[in-house]
């Protein structure tokens, strides 16, 4: 895999910035705090940048709320201007880590998607089935509450394998730290008694 250094400047700059921000407000453009972020969006978008570039740039706190979906799940949203670093991020991380990837995973990859991993797992039941001959059985499962489970030293530790900029680090760091819960430590604590058994 590609090992990137000076990337933090390519990040942080206003286009980029600005590309993030059209990605991000895509089907959000109702939302009042989407569109009271626009009504300043130059003076925002400018500030998020020199906050970035003088690293004082702080992720805020998550506001959390349920949705049915079609069960009841425990949403974490973070504020427009953190949202816009997270997609000013990922539109330069992106490229580097999805060649890493398996084929077959499909969630939030370019020319990827639900569609395509039902006709990729249908070409699977025929193979296996023989065409709907033989039996064949899979296992669809959710893993509970998986991402307040991620170990962030592990993930923080991968990413640096391939990412050399020390500033583009300090803002991945921020990113990925910034998400605390009660939920979150009581899980990470069974799972690092669990790993010194």
């Amino acid at each position: 895999m590609k090992i990137v250094h000076n990337i933090f400047n390519q990040i942080i700059s206003l286009e980029n910035l600005f590309l993030a921000w059209k990605e991000f407000r895509r089907g959000k453009r109702s939302k009042l705090d989407v569109q009271e972020f626009e009504r300043n969006l130059e003076d925002n978008l400018f500030n998020l940048h020199l906050s970035l570039k003088n690293q004082t740039y702080q992720h805020s706190d998550y506001t959390s709320f349920y949705i049915t979906d079609p069960k009841l799940r425990l949403i974490h949203k973070a504020r427009v201007c953190d949202r816009i670093v997270h997609h000013a991020v990922y539109l330069l991380l992106y490229p580097i880590f999805d060649k890493s990837f398996t084929f077959d995973s499909y969630s939030c990859r370019i020319q990827k998607g639900t569609h395509k991993a039902v006709y990729r797992l249908d070409g699977f039941t025929k193979k296996v089935s023989q065409n709907h001959f033989k039996p064949c059985f899979a296992l669809k499962c959710d893993i509970k509450k998986f991402f307040a489970s991620i170990n962030q030293t592990v993930l923080i530790n991968q990413i640096k394998q391939n990412i050399k900029d020390q500033d583009a680090m300090w803002l991945i760091q921020n990113i990925i730290s910034s998400f605390k819960s009660a939920e979150r430590e009581s899980l990470l604590g069974k799972l690092d008694f669990r790993s010194e058994i």
